[in-house]
């Protein structure tokens, strides 16, 4: 199925379904839904003529078939013996999504901080009314973007957080993904988490498909940090191969706030990262760290859009990939300053180390000023192992492999300090040394225990 043809899908499904769409929402959430069928009609699907989509190999993702339903697929199963965390001593209040909705047997969590809400998108829309319409859809409306305005489309269910003002949630929230069930599925999920006055807030989210089948997911995370606040998001991408995933998170920071955001793709087949951060108040900060590892025919596009709209803030954000065999990449990083963001401090670095000579990484970081008084720098390289580095190895008896899997592991480490969980930071780096060493794949973890590698 070409581009086009999925286009016209997703018109006419939208205009069949529509009414049913609405399940209750208020007026001002199905007028979200109208607008983004209007920017979805001009904008289209994006493709390789659109500039910030020219390098994701978004016509690979959709030259499938996909189920697409806007009716309840639900677990029939207990997924709580499905899924059980394997990183040790990470103490965390589980959630569990089920193919996009909300997993409606997720087990109690007894002991959140009072006045924490944590249930699905779809119970807080009727149970929490004046909460969703302030919050919901109000940065990505800002943002044409023809994915963005889908998911707004069809979205219905994911997870709604809430935490009031002057609350520390007292474990980090861990919310797991799970696609299962047999035949090709189009999810779409949207996620809401919100945070009051000099709040904290820790999450972990983690991906997991529990079969082989072709799954392509649009989702958007929006997070809205309160005044003094701070949001930890890492987010652990394990897909399989055949697996394509557009996922966008929209980070609105108030002043004094500080959000510290981690992608981590350990294994995917298309995955495409979209973050979205707006510095809307004064001395608020915004941290972007990228992890990504590909081998075989896999691809991770990471685009960043870093918004410095008042004076007196910061962000730093560090990007780096390793690519081996016929892996691809790409980096589109943008940096935008405007008028009034004077005394604005800006860093933008992209590394990758592409390990064949087969591998594809295409980088564009970008600035964007329109300020005079500015700290502003980006900077981006794509190259292969130094051999000085590997020879100072070589001449201590360390052998030719050992040598390159210290100086890939060195390589990515930069990032992986910056993860402030310790038992998720020694999970990550276990991973990626197995990675590294060839010893993990995604079926490494399936419960399918087929013998596809594919």
């Amino acid at each position: 199925m070409d581009i086009q043809k999925t286009y016209e899908k997703y018109i006419n499904v939208f205009e069949e379904f529509k009414d049913k769409l609405k399940n209750n929402e208020s007026e001002k959430l199905s007028n979200y839904r109208k607008k983004a069928f209007e920017i979805f009609q001009k904008l289209g699907i994006p493709d390789n003529k659109n500039e910030n989509y020219r390098n994701a190999g978004i016509a690979d993702i959709l030259n499938k078939d996909y189920e697409f339903t806007i009716d309840s697929r639900g677990a029939v199963v207990n997924l709580n013996e499905f899924f059980k965390c394997e990183v040790e001593n990470l103490d965390t209040h589980v959630v569990l999504l089920s193919n996009g909705e909300y997993y409606k047997d997720n087990e109690p969590i007894t002991d959140l901080n009072e006045g924490v809400i944590i249930c699905g998108l779809q119970e807080a829309k009727a149970k929490y009314p004046e909460i969703i319409e302030k919050y919901y859809n109000q940065y990505p409306s800002e943002i044409e973007d023809g994915f963005v305005a889908l998911n707004t489309m069809f979205a219905q269910d994911g997870v709604f957080i809430y935490v009031p003002d002057n609350i520390e949630v007292n474990k980090t929230i861990q919310l797991v993904n799970l696609t299962h069930g047999f035949g090709n599925k189009n999810i779409f999920k949207r996620n809401l988490f919100v945070l009051g006055k000099n709040s904290k807030l820790s999450l972990v989210i983690c991906d997991h498909t529990l079969n082989m089948s072709n799954n392509f997911v649009v989702d958007i995370t929006e997070s809205y940090v309160g005044e003094n606040s701070q949001l930890d998001y890492h987010t652990i991408q394990n897909e399989p191969n055949k697996s394509g995933v557009i996922n966008s998170h929209f980070i609105n920071l108030e002043k004094y706030s500080r959000c510290n955001s981690f992608v981590i793709s350990l294994h995917g087949g298309i995955l495409r990262n979209n973050v979205f951060a707006k510095l809307a108040g004064e001395n608020s900060e915004a941290n972007l760290y990228g992890l990504n590892l590909t081998d075989k025919g896999q691809r991770v596009d990471n685009f960043t859009l870093i918004d410095h709209v008042v004076p007196n803030c910061m962000s730093n954000e560090l990007y780096k990939g390793i690519l081996d065999e016929h892996a691809q990449g790409s980096f589109l990083g943008r940096i935008l300053v405007r008028k009034n963001a004077q005394k604005t401090e800006a860093y933008q670095t992209n590394n990758n180390l592409c390990l064949t000579p087969q591998t594809k990484m295409r980088t564009r970081p970008q600035l964007e000023i329109y300020a005079d008084d500015v700290k502003c720098s980006h900077g981006a390289t794509v190259g292969q192992l130094g051999q000085d580095a590997l020879m100072y190895l070589r001449q201590r008896g360390i052998d030719a492999r050992e040598a390159k899997l210290m100086l890939m592991f060195a390589f990515a480490n930069d990032v992986l300090l910056k993860v402030n969980i310790p038992p998720l930071r020694e999970r990550i780096a276990n991973l990626l040394d197995s990675r590294l060493r060839g010893e993990f794949s995604f079926c490494d973890h399936c419960l399918l225990n087929c013998k596809s590698r594919s």
